[in-house]
């Protein structure tokens, strides 16, 4: 039987006086730790009270809690007149000598201990960005959110007794009362005809993709985008096993000629399409080619994916209405979100379809998001029946208004020749040309050199393109002076 000196019990052990958790745990858990990794195997005596206790300089009262703990875990097992024993229930028979080191047993795998698939496609572009100044591919300023009313009607609904139900398991489908009020919304800012049966609530735009995918795409199935499109959207296609086909994206949207000529040629499955400004492009799809469209859904009996992520920022006129809303033969799928409209943490999407397949998609959405956040459903319902989210978004129209001017006119100010653009219609991101003679990719490193962040996703360089989209929401004027600056003294030095 193995002596008890010949384990180092005081490099095994680590305490951390500064520590949440007390020391007597502390010593049992690592006890345990050593055990479970071979280090101290079964038969061998631990020290006694007294003698750990100086080891380790802690209490005796201390060491006898954490012999305590390890026999109610059942680790321990005590020997009369002979002390206390690791217990016979690891099935290590041997110590490995060369494990005795805090770095081991304080270590996590750095990799899985089998094989498994892996996947490029969902691959992240993005990197962490601690720059001071931020290019957006077109995403809100957090500091015009309705915080104080959502945090009162939050704080509010949090602490009404009613709904404390929703502090456990309640219905998949997550708030009733939302749904209600987000079905009335969309009536009455999209046109829409729906009732709270046709709303499924997600957690952005992307899940309602993925969610959809999911149930309407096969194997090989062919899913038709704009060429350029989201770059998230098609790895997520191509997750679900469709093949992609790009069609041509001009000044009035996609190109439904080349829509047509595919339908002659090959089953379509699934459209997605951006309408009221395209990604990246930002331009609008024209009324002419909604119809056609819908037309041509009709007869060939395939899917339009209606993203319609940006419809609250329209600067122009009245914004045009979406595919949904003339839809007479359950065609579209139409999705969106508030995460533009608020704030993205706020992360409060939804999808609107007929019935039967909102049926279907709310049992995928209780497998990956059992009930959503009801409380913030329930919150967010309260804003929007008491008109603050409407009351916000004009607000907000107005500002980053201004800044898409003022954006475009520093934009022409500084670059003039070297730039082409056209002022977005809405939305809250311009999308420019370049001397195709620049690389763009070095321009983003050298951003970053200078306390820019101008990300990958919002580069597009090939032989026939170099463009940038460019996000002024989340900038005050002042701010993208700055930005503006930074870009045009990388661009001058190349």
């Amino acid at each position: 039987m193995s002596s008890p000196v010949k384990i180092p019990f005081k490099s095994l052990i680590q305490i951390d006086r500064t520590a949440d958790t007390a020391v007597y745990l502390q010593i049992a858990y690592q006890l345990i730790n050593a055990i479970q990794r071979g280090v101290i195997v079964p038969g061998i005596q631990l020290p006694g009270s007294r003698m750990l206790s100086a080891l380790l300089e802690v209490h005796r009262k201390t060491v006898i809690a954490a012999y305590e703990e390890l026999d109610a875990q059942g680790w321990t097992e005590i020997r009369a007149n002979k002390g206390t024993f690791i217990a016979a229930k690891s099935i290590v028979k041997e110590a490995d000598p060369l494990k005795y080191n805090k770095e081991f047993l304080a270590s996590y795998p750095a990799t899985t201990g089998y094989l498994f698939k892996k996947s490029m496609l969902l691959d992240p572009p993005l990197v962490s960005n601690t720059s001071k100044f931020e290019f957006t591919d077109g995403l809100p300023d957090v500091r015009l959110a309705p915080l104080d009313q959502l945090s009162r009607v939050y704080s509010t609904n949090l602490k009404r007794r009613s709904n404390r139900r929703y502090l456990g398991y309640t219905s998949s489908d997550g708030s009733e009362y939302f749904k209600e009020m987000l079905a009335d919304y969309l009536n009455n800012t999209r046109g829409l005809h729906i009732s709270k049966n046709n709303v499924m609530t997600t957690r952005g735009v992307d899940m309602g993709v993925y969610l959809a995918s999911d149930l309407l795409l096969g194997q090989d199935d062919v899913v038709v985008v704009g060429d350029l499109s989201y770059y998230v959207v098609n790895m997520i296609f191509q997750k679900a096993g469709a093949r992609i086909i790009s069609v041509p994206v001009d000044a009035e949207g996609i190109s439904v000629d080349a829509v047509k000529k595919l339908c002659s040629k090959q089953k379509i499955r699934m459209l997605y399409i951006t309408p009221h400004h395209h990604y990246p492009t930002t331009v609008t799809l024209s009324a002419k080619r909604r119809i056609e469209l819908l037309e041509l859904s009709s007869k060939h009996g395939f899917i339009i994916l209606e993203d319609d992520y940006d419809y609250d920022f329209h600067y122009n006129s009245s914004p045009v209405l979406p595919l949904a809303s003339a839809d007479g033969k359950g065609m579209v799928v139409y999705i969106g979100s508030f995460c533009k409209s608020l704030a993205p943490g706020f992360r409060s999407g939804y999808l609107v379809g007929p019935e039967n397949l909102i049926a279907e998609l709310s049992k995928l959405r209780g497998i990956v998001d059992r009930q959503g956040d009801v409380l913030m459903e329930q919150a967010l319902a309260e804003l929007l029946e008491e008109g603050e989210i409407q009351r916000h978004l004009k607000k907000a129209l107005k500002v980053y208004h201004e800044r898409r001017d003022a954006f475009c006119t520093l934009l022409k100010a500084t670059f003039k020749d070297q730039i082409t653009f056209a002022a977005a219609p809405g939305g809250l991101a311009i999308w420019t040309t370049w001397d195709p003679s620049l690389n763009l990719m070095r321009i983003s490193k050298d951003c970053a050199l200078e306390n820019l962040h101008l990300p990958q996703t919002l580069l597009y360089q090939t032989e026939k393109l170099t463009a940038m989209r460019l996000g002024f929401g989340n900038q005050t004027i002042e701010e993208m002076e700055q930005s503006v600056a930074i870009l045009a003294k990388v661009i001058s030095n190349i």
